[in-house]
């Protein structure tokens, strides 16, 4: 999809998702497991995946093996299109963003820059960077230090055609609805809170048609009849289902820090796949939260 519209509407039409990154035992990206594991999710109806993402654990990447788990991920996912993380400062950004389109990526999901907070002028000028060196689409990723207000997206979304996502990880509605009702159809709107599903009512009120389902990773039958019924208007269905297993599900992941990303590698673990461990700094879910999980799946995890 070397048309950034093309992306773009892939993104408004369904269900996204982060599968994870499986690493061997001697710490290095596993590429097998990977390919096994893209092709399940491939068989269910996400419409965009996103190959080294937040839940592929960006943030422990080296930027050469970027490139290494997109191409990977597009041998493995059929037809669905594939969208690569890609962060840190302006000139790592750039090389990452580069080198994920010559690996065949079909758009650049920008993460937050390292480490310090920057004015508005020079969240512009490292997005329009970014922008620039590639002509796939990209979408922001609006949390932590990287809050982009209104005005500055607008600039953005003025001088940057190939601009055509914004992903919210604020949870801040009312900035997010003063956006949506600004920018309009300019963009494509993304959830983007830990266990998205969990915010995923406000956030379709505040005018963001998907998001991106980390539980989809390991359970996907079930993600994909939440977001049916949550776009269905189905109230009583997605109730249920957050009663029985999302919130739950929160439980677990509320236990230690890091277990957003851990807790979704472990399902992916206890679905068949070698995805590993996560690597440093997250460490894994202890033994009796393994078993806590196991029993919630088997219990809720399959409509």
């Amino acid at each position: 999809m070397t048309d950034p519209q093309q992306i773009k509407a892939a993104l408004g039409a369904g269900l996204l998702s982060f599968p994870v990154t499986p690493f061997g035992a001697d710490g290095a990206f596993n590429p097998a497991p990977y390919r096994d594991h893209i092709g399940w999710l491939s068989e269910f109806p996400a419409t965009v995946l996103f190959a080294a993402g937040g839940t592929g654990e960006f943030f422990s990447l080296s930027p050469s093996e970027v490139p290494q788990i997109v191409r990977t991920a597009k041998e493995a996912a059929g037809n669905t299109p594939i969208v690569s993380g890609c962060g840190y400062g302006t000139t790592m950004a750039i090389d990452i963003a580069k080198s994920a389109e010559a690996a065949g990526a079909d758009g650049i999901l920008l993460l937050p820059h390292y480490l310090i907070d920057a004015p508005q002028d020079g969240l512009y000028a490292h997005v329009k960077a970014v922008c620039d060196a590639v002509g796939i689409g990209v979408m922001v990723y609006n949390r932590d230090n990287c809050i982009i207000q209104p005005d500055t997206l607008e600039r953005l979304c003025d001088d940057c055609p190939n601009l055509i996502g914004f992903k919210d990880g604020s949870g801040d509605i009312g900035l997010v609805r003063q956006i949506t009702a600004r920018m309009g159809d300019r963009l494509t709107y993304l959830g983007g809170m830990p266990t998205a599903e969990l915010f995923a009512d406000a956030y379709l009120g505040a005018g963001f048609t998907t998001y991106s389902s980390a539980v989809f990773n390991f359970v996907p039958a079930l993600a994909c009849e939440f977001y049916a019924a949550l776009r269905a208007g189905n109230r009583a269905r997605t109730e249920q289902i957050l009663n029985d297993f999302f919130y739950p599900f929160m439980t677990i992941r509320n236990r230690n820090k890091g277990y957003a990303v851990s807790a979704i590698k472990a399902g992916v673990r206890l679905a068949g796949f070698d995805a590993g461990p996560v690597r440093a700094p997250l460490v894994d879910l202890t033994e009796q939260e393994i078993a806590m999980l196991s029993d919630l799946i088997a219990r809720a995890g399959n409509p």
